[in-house]
């Protein structure tokens, strides 16, 4: 606690003297990056960081983003830009960005920076990755700290209040979370894992797989998790895979299959991660009532 409070501490300090024609951040790719005027034109190429932005009351700032940011509604009339694969390296300068807000495997970070633009690359995927993050944009931003600090909080907030509601037959329950249809899963060390393991809930994919590991459907077969969660892109491939048709959740429907809406806001590390953290509670708590009506 000691150390993470100094971090807290050292963050708001940098910002309370923060001069503003300059500032130095940090980024994923470990490059020390310099916004040397203010920010006022942003590009953001990952729905995360989009969401983050506005988060922090800064979405008059965008002037451009990815195909897939879509929320809140007013960034869906904003000109969009590509994606992470293949981001539109023209598009993007034709906003002249004070700064682009990207993932660390967007492609065209080099190319951007090679063209005059600042770029800042941030990849969130655990929780502490989404506090961290929301530090480093505010700081890009020029914003206060306390800006930053609320806005974790309340989403700390709102975790802890959905975690209130899962009922202790939920809690039983082992997991598996599939983030999209190849498949990749979530496991203990991304953000879903951890409010999953906060919420007392066994993940089927242990932390050593990495946070969004790509999975072998046998491994599922083997684990025979109580409940599945995934998006709506995952139905048809599920029914497909060898062996799933011998998973229980499957044949007791034991699964949440999320629309495209309601998945973004649960695979997304962002600031609607509490709004998450509430859908796996109510999915986890209808798994429950279901099992225990099976048994009864």
């Amino acid at each position: 606690m000691r150390k993470h409070g100094s971090w807290w501490l050292a963050v708001s300090m940098a910002l309370c003297t923060l001069q503003a024609q300059a500032v130095t951040v940090q980024d994923d790719a470990q490059q020390a990056v310099d916004i040397k005027t203010p920010v006022r034109r942003v590009v953001s190429l990952l729905p995360s960081l989009t969401e983050t932005v506005c988060a922090l009351g800064a979405c008059d700032r965008l002037v451009g983003v990815d195909r897939y940011s879509n929320w809140p509604a007013s960034v869906q009339a904003l000109p969009k830009l590509g994606g992470g694969i293949d981001p539109s390296i023209e598009a993007v300068v034709a906003q002249r960005p004070d700064v682009v807000l990207m993932a660390s495997s967007t492609r065209g970070a080099d190319r951007l920076q090679a063209l005059g633009v600042t770029v800042l690359r941030l990849e969130p995927r655990t929780r502490a990755d989404v506090q961290r993050v929301l530090l480093t944009v505010a700081m890009a931003l020029g914003l206060p700290a306390t800006t930053a600090q609320r806005t974790w909080q309340e989403l700390q907030s709102g975790v802890d209040q959905a975690v209130a509601q899962l009922t202790p037959q939920a809690r039983a329950q082992r997991v598996y979370v599939e983030v999209s249809p190849a498949p990749y899963g979530a496991s203990e060390s991304s953000f879903i894992g951890e409010n999953l393991m906060r919420m007392g809930v066994s993940n089927i994919l242990p932390a050593a797989m990495g946070p969004f590991p790509k999975v072998n459907p046998e491994f599922v077969v083997r684990a025979q998790p109580d409940a599945i969660i995934a998006g709506d892109s995952s139905r048809q491939s599920m029914l497909m895979r060898p062996g799933w048709s011998q998973l229980r959740a499957l044949r007791e429907e034991r699964v949440c299959v999320f629309a495209q809406e309601q998945a973004d806001i649960l695979v997304r590390a962002g600031p609607r991660m509490a709004e998450g953290a509430r859908l796996i509670v109510d999915c986890l708590n209808r798994a429950a009532a279901k099992a225990s009506k099976g048994r009864g």
